[in-house]
């Protein structure tokens, strides 16, 4: 997902600084620490010298919501694991191992150096896939199954909250 993908149509304010501007085809994960170092939250996307629009923290977390698709026959499960045990496709292969196939990961840094792991799994019951990844000695945190779908929406809406919080700061 590029900046062109996730701009608003709000024309931006004529006083915006160069440094403010952005290339229409900067990646989605570079943009997000470069509106977070603008004073005013806002980022003029160019594209050969025109201006097409903005990016604000509404259009950024509109299109980071886009990017995961929602999945009714998907669980959630979080693990926990030193930084230099974690491999993503050492993760996949364990919940392959389950017979399930790994819908998205999301990695964060964990309390005290540990790096925590968030899997969506496409299988409506995680229990096979939490005791392949206890078997590959990953310490699973906690796992949902698709039929906790309001704990499900709770946790997804607790995240974003997180998300825009971390992006006020």
């Amino acid at each position: 997902m590029t900046a062109k993908d996730i701009l608003s149509f709000r024309k931006p304010q004529s006083s915006q600084m160069p440094d403010s501007q952005i290339e229409s085809e900067m990646p989605l994960i570079d943009i997000i620490p470069r509106l977070l170092d603008t004073k005013n939250r806002e980022l003029t996307v160019v594209e050969n010298g025109e201006e097409l629009g903005i990016i604000d923290q509404s259009s950024l977390l509109e299109g980071i919501g886009r990017m995961i698709a929602p999945r009714d026959d998907c669980s959630v499960i979080t693990v926990e694991c030193a930084p230099e045990d974690y491999s993503a496709s050492i993760l996949a292969h364990a919940v392959e191992d389950s017979d399930a196939h790994l819908v998205d990961l999301f990695s964060t840094p964990g309390e005290n150096g540990q790096v925590k792991v968030t899997l969506r799994v496409r299988h409506s019951d995680p229990t096979a896939a939490v005791r392949s990844l206890e078997r590959y000695d990953f310490h699973v945190l906690e796992a949902h199954s698709s039929g906790d779908s309001i704990q499900s929406v709770e946790i997804a809406t607790e995240r974003l909250l997180s998300l825009q919080a971390l992006m006020n700061v």
